[in-house]
């Protein structure tokens, strides 16, 4: 399979197939989350190839353990809930932002803005949708009054931070270590140990997939020079296994088999043992490393890559999210009848976040520079080698 991407497109268009590819990989994985890929085979009569309904049917709103989410016919779940939010807080500060920032102004918009939530099928507070992991951010911040970097400590470790972190890697497209170090200072709000690093490997790959010319091999470069411990060898090991496949059917099993010995969480994933989710320099989230290695079979390709994270199961909702921001990111275009159906059926506008994004990351661009040059002029009034335009 060749690369379907567009490695020369703009940024507008970069970042407008990062946020609506992971808002729609976010509402294909929804309805089969927490399931293998053998329940989904059964349940769909095959594998899932677009946009399905409930697993329960008409009686998703009493079935448990998923009621009273309305999960499937194209709704969006929490991790797009909260990348647009994030996305509101760029908006708002039109800067680089770090921990106070997600204080300031993600914890309340959590808190007092009413809005669409599609799995309710009406207006509430985010914070009434969103997982406990991530109403620990209320609950440390605005209640237990922490230190915004330190508010993360004590929380679950899930991939709850990484799944949100695309818009900042956007916001420093083509440069992945800034965004790493961004996302981690950001994360420090919400997440610790190889959850918070999840969210910065994520942002880096986001950003180096924007880069021109980048490709799936790149960004998996890109991300074990900065990754850390467990995530790092996980990620390498995914995608080392995910070479060898060009199909995200062969590549399910194996995938599985490969992230088994840095995933915490085991083998029954709505029964996850005492020590799941526990901090740890050996383990790492499951959700990244699989969507990198989806990315790397599909050789880029958003419908190959976010199917195959769907139809891994488990957490596949942010599994196809963080696959779809990357190969959205890479230029792969989103199919428009998925990304169509998703926004009406969500009632959200999926190509207003990223028109807002794309303003603020120039205008975050512009001060960047401005920055810079003052540094060089100080630096070089102090005697440091001048640098020229």
């Amino acid at each position: 399979m060749q690369p379907k991407t567009h490695q020369n497109a703009p940024l507008d268009e970069r970042i407008t197939g990062a946020l609506v590819g992971a808002a729609v990989g976010d509402a294909l994985g929804g309805p089969v989350e927490g399931y293998s890929p053998e329940q989904i085979l059964e349940r769909h009569g095959g594998r899932v190839h677009g946009i399905v309904g409930p697993w329960h049917g008409d009686d998703w709103r009493t079935a448990r353990p998923l009621a009273p989410y309305h999960k499937g016919d194209g709704h969006v779940t929490d991790d797009t809930l909260m990348t647009h939010a994030l996305v509101r807080v760029y908006a708002r500060v039109r800067d680089h932002l770090d921990a106070y920032a997600i204080a300031d102004h993600l914890v309340p918009d959590l808190m007092t803005e009413p809005r669409w939530i599609p799995e309710l099928e009406g207006e509430a507070l985010p914070l009434q949708r969103i997982f406990l992991a991530e109403k620990w951010l209320v609950t440390r911040i605005h209640y237990g009054h922490a230190d915004p970097r330190e508010a993360g400590s004590g929380n679950i470790v899930n991939c709850g931070a990484a799944m949100y972190m695309a818009p900042v890697g956007l916001v420093n497209a083509a440069d992945p270590r800034a965004a790493y170090a961004e996302a981690l200072d950001v994360a420090g709000a919400h997440q610790s140990s190889y959850g918070r690093e999840a969210a910065g490997v994520l942002a880096a790959a986001v950003a180096a997939a924007c880069t021109p010319g980048a490709t799936p091999d790149s960004v998996v470069s890109t991300c074990l020079a900065l990754a850390k411990d467990g995530t790092r060898d996980a990620i390498e090991r995914v995608c080392e296994e995910a070479a060898r496949h060009t199909d995200f059917e062969s590549a399910l099993r194996p995938l599985r088999e490969a992230v088994t010995p840095y995933d915490t969480v085991g083998p029954d994933y709505r029964a996850p043992s005492l020590g799941a989710r526990r901090p740890s320099r050996l383990h790492a989230i499951e959700e990244l490393p699989v969507a990198l290695g989806m990315v790397l079979v599909a050789r880029g390709d958003y419908r190959h890559a976010v199917l195959g994270a769907v139809n891994y199961g488990r957490d596949c909702d942010s599994i196809a999210t963080m696959a779809g921001a990357v190969a959205g990111a890479l230029g792969s275009p989103v199919p428009e009848d998925w990304a169509k159906t998703v926004a009406e059926a969500s009632r959200l506008d999926l190509w207003e976040p990223a028109a807002t994004l794309t303003a603020v990351t120039r205008e975050i661009f512009d001060r960047d520079v401005a920055r810079r040059r003052a540094h060089e002029k100080a630096f070089a009034s102090l005697g440091g080698p001048a640098c020229s335009d």
